[in-house]
């Protein structure tokens, strides 16, 4: 039994003036007994008078699955059942706290007054968020289906959102990671964009130039979010990668490649680093950090995925979404009248169906809604110049990068969703 806090003060190594996560260990015992209820077990608890104090590493979840095999799990586990003590200075000196902890650490000059010194203060103020925030924020995806993306992530932990342009594949990548993690908080996602160029060196780990003209060993995003998610058990992690198949995936990931399955995240499926830093341990992903990518099928530039890479994917696909819930929203938020809205969900539909049944495009070429779908808090006072402007502006490009050679059919489609209706 444990209980996670924080503090500032009266602890036994030099703080820095910062405040440090803290785990109490109240209680410990042995599970005798397993009801099978999912609710109920029997437990041999050992007597312990005093609570015992963790630093660093430490969760807020109520159960905390530890696995020996890490130097940090088994020295957890050490210190909670075999009563050894903490090394303290080798936490302060892991990278993921030695910028703040460190025997080179500055001391914080923030104040010294700290509301996190009471043990029972929360380590955390953000509202909670789920998936009913995404269904509010403009989400016309049914609640079921999201909750079906959201499984499919939590049980293969890696999810990649594929479908035609316009249906919001960024913005419900970065929601569907909010709501894993529980909180709209952007210290817990990071957010990338792959692109032909991008490498192993930019992704993973590589030499790059300092400021005194030396070439020093950098962590890119990945290195950086999995290093926090190693340090910290108790929450999710999540890192969003746009368009995830315009780069070349089996050099971008490396030797990480296979360490992206879910059943490979163990300690015990660790491997060396390409570039390795001194006396570095060998690295294996943490449990508590989820991989969403993004698709679009109708780039015709795009690289088909790996195969080794899709198959530790789960897979999810978005479609135009031009419904009733994509109506009210519109009408509720953006003063469009549900009359014109009926008519433009028409128009796009007839111009949907001619791109589908065109043998050299299909489905995944068709027009998402998130081009008529108005930013929250923008009112559309005209309707029809507003729909003019999105399909000049917008939706003629498109039409004329599919059918580049028969611009008769270009002008076809843009009249038919300028209908004389709106």
């Amino acid at each position: 039994i444990k209980a996670a806090y924080v503090r500032k003060h009266d602890l036994p190594f030099d703080n820095k003036n910062q405040t440090v996560s803290v785990m109490g260990i109240k209680a410990t015992g042995t599970i005798t007994r397993n009801h099978g209820d999912g609710q109920t077990v029997d437990v041999d608890w050992d007597p312990q008078e005093d609570i015992r104090e963790w630093y660093f590493y430490t969760a807020r979840n109520t159960v905390w699955r530890v696995l020996p095999g890490d130097w940090k799990t088994n020295a957890l586990i050490a210190f909670t059942f075999d009563g050894a003590d903490q090394d303290i200075d080798r936490f302060r000196n892991e990278p993921y706290w030695r910028e703040r902890f460190g025997d080179d650490a500055v001391p914080s000059d923030e104040g010294t007054e700290e509301a996190g010194d009471d043990p029972l203060e929360p380590t955390s103020d953000r509202e909670s968020y789920s998936l009913n925030d995404v269904i509010e924020e403009g989400c016309f995806i049914s609640r079921r289906t999201l909750e079906h993306f959201l499984g499919a992530l939590e049980d293969k932990k890696n999810l990649i959102l594929q479908g035609p342009p316009g249906t919001g594949k960024t913005w419900l990548a970065k929601r569907l990671g909010f709501a894993l993690i529980g909180e709209k908080s952007r210290k817990y996602l990071r957010a990338i964009q792959f692109h032909p160029s991008t490498s192993y060196e930019d992704f993973v780990r590589g030499w790059r130039p300092s400021a005194d003209g030396k070439l020093v060993l950098s962590d890119g995003v990945f290195l950086e979010i999995v290093a926090a998610a190693h340090a910290d058990p108790g929450h999710k992690y999540v890192l969003v990668i746009e368009e995830i198949n315009r780069g070349n995936l089996a050099q971008i990931f490396g030797e990480l490649l296979t360490l992206l399955e879910s059943e490979k995240r163990i300690p015990t499926e660790a491997i060396e680093l390409t570039y390795r830093t001194k006396d570095e341990a060998p690295l294996h992903l943490p449990e508590n950090l989820y991989i969403i990518g993004t698709m679009n099928l109708a780039d015709r530039s795009l690289a088909i995925v790996d195969f080794a890479l899709r198959r530790r994917f789960a897979f999810a696909e978005l479609e135009p979404l031009f419904n009733d819930a994509w109506r009210n929203w519109v009408h509720s938020h953006n003063g469009i009248p549900t009359g014109d809205l009926d008519s433009i969900a028409q128009r796009i539909g007839e111009v949907n169906t001619s791109i589908a049944s065109d043998p050299s495009l299909g489905e995944q070429y068709r027009i998402g809604h998130s081009f008529f779908t108005p930013s929250p808090t923008r009112k559309v006072t005209n309707p029809k110049e507003w729909v003019h402007r999105v399909v000049r502006r917008e939706i003629g490009p498109l039409l004329s990068e599919y059918w580049f050679d028969d611009p008769e059919r270009v002008a076809n489609a843009e009249a038919r969703l300028l209908g004389e209706s709106l």
